[in-house]
């Protein structure tokens, strides 16, 4: 089987993305992650550009990481002066990164129009700084700036800018489509000429964004050209519409086209990884996205959900456990009764189609549906509503009282709410208060602070999303409004529901089960250990 070299960039691309800032702790979670799973090399930063940059590169030596090796990203030498000269140079050099990456100009208008520099000057800061690297015992690959534009326009310089790396002691060439435009056919062709004019001497990479949707695609297409490394952002986001996705690059290659690229007992870890990463970004994980995506192995209509039930190959392109996924069957009007019985036998595989408690379960699933309650998108409320008429539920707390009121202006920045809830655990009554930005966040607040004390595991638990929509439009502020709540941990997640004439109730109702649901998932999973 090939190997294909990976370069995880979301530390470096993938954190230009709008609204993505990751503290140093946040950054050093995200390597170890990235090595758990395999993942070859990881672009840290440019230790040149900012101070906390180059204190990640001083704390990640403290960290021991399996497979993965750290790498400095950074610009060829300025024109007109010496590497040692650089400032920006001697900052890669100061990381300690034994790989480091190096960008460059191929393309002459870059050279012309924002270097302002010679042709003839930008050869030579391209294979001075990569021999200054490697002269300094540095593994150097270089990224080759919009690669395809310039070929497209000059060939025969942007083939010079490549040549002038690997005088310079680059062991890689990375191809880098810069501005996400180009077709399948002009990134094929350009990737088999370098590979036909360097692949003996170097590694040739690939490095794609998704302006036009094609990143996956054109990566795919490179390493069937003879690409060896391929460059993306483990969930694919990053500057302008994102970076190539390398959750779904990764599976393609080694599941579909025959390729390694992680440890083959590492593809069913990521899922869970990608999910630790999106909660570390703190985003909200693409639901539909390939392979890792909640939605990626969701069946609703009632015939695929029973062939599925039959034989998952019949609508499924591989089995979701191999990539650490689940499959999920959702409720709905073209849902049966095969659906119901598929989710029940998750937490109670005892339950068959034929028991009584089945149609007491669907009795109480119209009811609350007639209500307002939806069940298909709400997974942790379906199971409690489930076990309550099952018999098998037992509260965590006592809900006595909660109060919430608003103010108008703020008292202060992120405070214009307070709630206070007075909850009893075990006969010891617990009075909290909290501050937020809204009701919904100081009852989350006041909440948490009630159950830590008796349930530590609670202060694990983040908000994710929260939804809400009118039910009867027609009733205005007196309509019934449903609240879905989507929750973490960090490693998994789940959906609540709440119905109510008024949203502050309709909320509590949806954070009070999302609370309960992971104590149950917890003390069941412990419970399990023990016997």
């Amino acid at each position: 089987m090939k190997k294909i070299t990976i370069l995880d960039s979301t530390l470096r691309d993938g954190a230009q993305g709008e609204g993505i800032s990751y503290s140093v702790q946040d950054k050093i979670h995200i390597c170890q992650a990235l090595d758990e799973l395999g993942i070859q090399y990881i672009e840290a930063g440019n230790p040149g550009s900012n101070p906390k940059d180059m204190e990640f590169f001083q704390e990640i030596k403290k960290v021991p990481l399996k497979t993965a090796r750290i790498c400095a990203f950074g610009a060829t030498r300025r024109k007109d002066i010496s590497c040692k000269e650089d400032a920006n140079l001697q900052s890669l050099l100061a990381a300690g990164t034994d790989t480091v990456v190096i960008f460059g100009k191929s393309w002459t208008f870059q050279v012309k129009q924002i270097l302002k520099t010679t042709l003839k000057e930008n050869l030579a800061m391209i294979k001075d700084t990569c021999a200054y690297l490697k002269k300094n015992g540095r593994h150097v690959f270089y990224d080759a700036e919009h690669f395809f534009t310039a070929y497209a326009e000059d060939k025969d310089y942007a083939m010079q800018t490549l040549e002038a790396a690997v005088d310079g002691g680059a062991e890689v060439l990375c191809l880098c489509e810069t501005k996400g435009g180009f077709m399948i056919d002009e990134c094929r062709r350009a990737v088999a000429d370098a590979v036909k004019s360097f692949g003996d001497k170097v590694q040739i990479g690939i490095h794609t964004h998704n302006d036009c949707g094609l990143a996956v695609a054109n990566s795919l297409v490179a390493v069937m050209e003879g690409a060896t490394q391929v460059q993306g952002v483990l969930l694919g986001f990053g500057e302008r519409t994102g970076n190539a996705n390398l959750s779904t690059i990764i599976p393609d290659l080694q599941l579909k086209m025959g390729y390694e690229c992680i440890p083959a007992k590492n593809m069913s870890k990521l899922t869970s990884i990608c999910n630790q990463i999106a909660e570390l970004t703190n985003i909200s994980m693409d639901q539909q996205a390939p392979y890792v995506g909640k939605s990626a192995f969701a069946h609703k209509a009632g015939m695929h959900i029973d062939a599925v039930l039959k034989n998952p190959f019949a609508y499924e392109h591989i089995e979701p456990e191999v990539v650490g996924n689940t499959r999920v069957f959702l409720m709905s009007e073209v849902a049966g009764r095969a659906t119901i019985i598929e989710k029940i036998n998750r937490f109670a595989p005892q339950i068959n189609k034929n028991d009584a408690v089945v149609d007491k379960i669907l009795a109480r699933m119209k009811e609350l549906e007639k209500q307002g309650y939806q069940f298909e998108g709400a997974d942790g409320s379906f199971e409690l509503m489930v076990r309550k008429v099952m018999g098998q539920y037992q509260p965590f707390f006592k809900l006595h009282y909660y109060t919430t009121n608003g103010s108008n202006p703020r008292p202060e920045e992120g405070v214009c709410c307070c709630a206070q809830t007075k909850v009893e655990v075990d006969g010891q009554i617990e009075i909290t208060a909290g501050e937020g930005d809204g009701p919904v966040n100081a009852l989350d607040i006041a909440l948490r602070k009630a159950l830590e004390k008796f349930y530590p595991l609670v202060s694990q638990i983040r908000l994710v999303d929260y939804k809400v929509r009118v039910l009867d439009t027609k009733a205005a502020t007196a309509a019934k409004v449903r609240v879905i709540i989507e929750s973490t941990d960090g490693r998994l997640s789940w959906t609540t529901i709440g119905v109510s004439e008024d949203i502050i109730e309709a909320s509590w109702i949806a954070l009070s089960d999302s609370f309960e649901y992971k104590l149950i998932r917890d003390i069941e999973k412990r419970y399990k250990k023990i016997i």
